[in-house]
């Protein structure tokens, strides 16, 4: 037996004694650990953000989708966090996608078309967006840090249950959210420089009376040739959502002329 195999047995050792202490199953609180679908990739970079300290202890998935899961996590405070970890198997269908929403975008440049390189971007460029809106003042999530595909930022909600989407709640002043959220649209463009791209009653929660604006990753830079059409979408679709409530909206063609010009709604 060569001198290096006992030092390779101890280093795999080290390794597993170090996931099993991060991701461990507490049957009293049913938390559940991550799934085996994650490729090692993943997995050393999750511990590498928790030997970091921006990690304590990863409970169950909240939010499932075709290119991403959510996981409820918390800090070593004790403050909750949401863990966006970006599948790095997707279809073609959604490396095209996401390639519609980089290409033209002049923050990204040398876009390289592997599924691994192009999943980091996608990773890095929803952080980046956060970065942009959360400076800007745009109520949305918090973001804390990327690593490779995974993103930390602020949880929405409590003890591990999402707020509400905009779609499901109960709106007391439905003019008062429709002019908070048109306000948030406007500082996305103004201020932070960004059109969202692809917003909705879908992907707005709505959270101690505030509306929160998530799921950026699309969002694309105003020079992008794309942007003020997205940005006529995005108010298009936020006043179909209201016009339920009998409220007396701009039309979206007008919304986004006084945005462009640089107004504060």
């Amino acid at each position: 037996m060569s001198e290096e195999e006992p030092e390779e047995i101890e280093r795999r050792q080290r390794r597993l004694e170090e996931r099993d202490r991060y991701l461990v199953r507490d049957r009293d609180e049913e938390e559940a650990v991550l799934e085996e679908v994650f490729d090692k990739a993943t997995l050393m970079n999750l511990y590498k953000l928790m030997r970091q300290g921006y990690i304590h202890r990863v409970f169950g998935a909240v939010s499932s989708g075709k290119e991403s899961r959510i996981y409820w996590a918390k800090n070593m405070d004790g403050e909750d966090l949401a863990i966006k970890i970006y599948l790095t198997v997707t279809s073609a269908f959604g490396r095209k996608s996401m390639l519609k929403y980089i290409e033209g975008d002049p923050r990204f440049h040398k876009v390289k078309r592997d599924v691994r390189a192009l999943i980091r971007l996608w990773a890095s460029k929803e952080f980046k967006n956060l970065e942009q809106a959360y400076d800007a003042g745009v109520r949305v999530p918090k973001p804390i840090v990327v690593r490779d595909n995974i993103l930390v930022m602020e949880f929405i909600g409590r003890d591990g249950v999402p707020a509400p989407l905009l779609k499901d709640s109960i709106l007391d002043n439905p003019e008062a959210v429709y002019r908070r959220i048109l306000s948030n649209v406007s500082l996305l463009w103004v201020k932070a420089g960004i059109v969202h791209g692809d917003l909705s009653e879908y992907n707005i929660m709505f959270w101690r009376g505030e509306p929160i604006i998530f799921d950026l990753s699309q969002a694309l830079s105003i020079e992008h040739p794309n942007a003020q059409p997205l940005l006529v979408r995005d108010l298009k679709n936020i006043n179909a959502f209201f016009s339920r409530f009998g409220l007396d909206l701009e039309d979206e063609e007008t919304l986004a002329s006084r945005i462009i010009g640089g107004e504060i709604l």
